[in-house]
């Protein structure tokens, strides 16, 4: 699986899944895009992922497609850390220490030196408040580095989901791992949340040393914190003292009227392509984009097609 790969110089593994506000993968997704990866390789045991649902479209059901989880590379041209990055579709429904236990080993032979997951945090926060971000670690000497930085410790309760478990397996090889949680307001854990992202990202900026542009990260924060606030105003007038609806994560079985891309917003979406193909920092604004027409998951594979080393 790893044939061909160079030797990495001081190799960090970050891990990311779906989850609350898709922190976790939006800043992975954005990692990504900002430094240019190559995909590097891809474990899907069929045995693990199964089909849960298919689409359909215009009354016809199409294939039932696995959830992928593709690793990344980046090459730190300065040799501090050369970065890989796993994007999983999904987490498995079972085996799933079984499955980190493969991912460790997997890292070990790329010679990884320290595991990290990118997850959220819900708690009562404002939407209009900092995010903070909490972290969690395998070591006393990883421990050591977030006191440094005057980061907030986690101090006890659990971390659920593959977030944590594969840093139990990593814990298990002794290897450093951490994970870096971005809070975001349970009120809106079913709604995408940047601002943690962000926060998660300039965390791992100090942890790395490793110089990461989040200039369009922060301004897709500030315009989400802006809608998230007039919704929430909206909602504490409607519902006075009563208690927030509590919701959960479930395809809506009655979508609304499927809206028709305009001829201009096709030929943006090609044109958004085109750059990306060029210069690979330009994709995360290609991606922000079929998230605004919630298009991303019919281009996902083509999107990270442009991540491919084509050399």
């Amino acid at each position: 699986m790893i044939d061909g790969v160079e030797e990495l110089s001081d190799p960090w593994l970050i891990a990311v899944w779906p989850g609350m506000g898709n922190v976790g993968l939006s800043a992975g997704y954005y990692l990504m895009a900002k430094l240019g990866m190559e995909l590097l390789s891809e474990y899907s045991p069929p045995e693990l992922f199964d089909v849960d649902h298919v689409e359909v479209q215009r009354g016809l059901i199409r294939a039932g497609v696995r959830p992928r989880s593709r690793f990344f590379l980046w090459k730190d041209p300065q040799g501090k850390h050369d970065l890989v990055v796993l994007i999983g579709e999904a987490q498995p429904q079972f085996g799933k220490y079984n499955y980190c236990q493969k991912l460790i080993a997997y890292a070990q032979d790329l010679g990884i030196q320290r595991v990290i997951t990118f997850a959220a945090m819900a708690t009562a926060m404002h939407p209009e408040h900092e995010s903070r971000v909490f972290g969690a670690v395998t070591d006393v000497e990883s421990l050591d580095d977030l006191k440094r930085w005057d980061l907030n410790i986690l101090e006890e309760g659990n971390i659920s989901g593959l977030n944590g478990i594969l840093l139990g397996a990593a814990a298990e090889k002794d290897l450093k791992g951490a994970c870096l949680l971005g809070e975001m307001p349970h009120i809106f854990s079913q709604l995408p949340f940047p601002k943690a992202s962000l926060a998660v990202l300039e965390t791992f900026k100090l942890l790395s040393g490793i110089e990461i542009d989040t200039t369009e990260l922060a301004e897709q924060g500030k315009a989400m914190e802006q809608r998230l606030g007039e919704l929430l105003s909206h909602v504490e007038q409607s519902m006075g003292e009563q208690q927030p609806e509590s919701y959960e994560e479930a395809y809506q079985p009655e979508p609304p009227e499927e809206l028709k891309l305009t001829p201009e917003e096709e030929q943006n979406i090609e044109d958004l392509f085109a750059q990306a193909e060029q210069d690979r920092s330009k994709a995360y604004e290609l991606k922000q984009e079929l998230d605004r027409l919630d298009l991303f998951k019919d281009y996902e594979d083509r999107f990270l097609d442009l991540f491919k080393n084509n050399k």
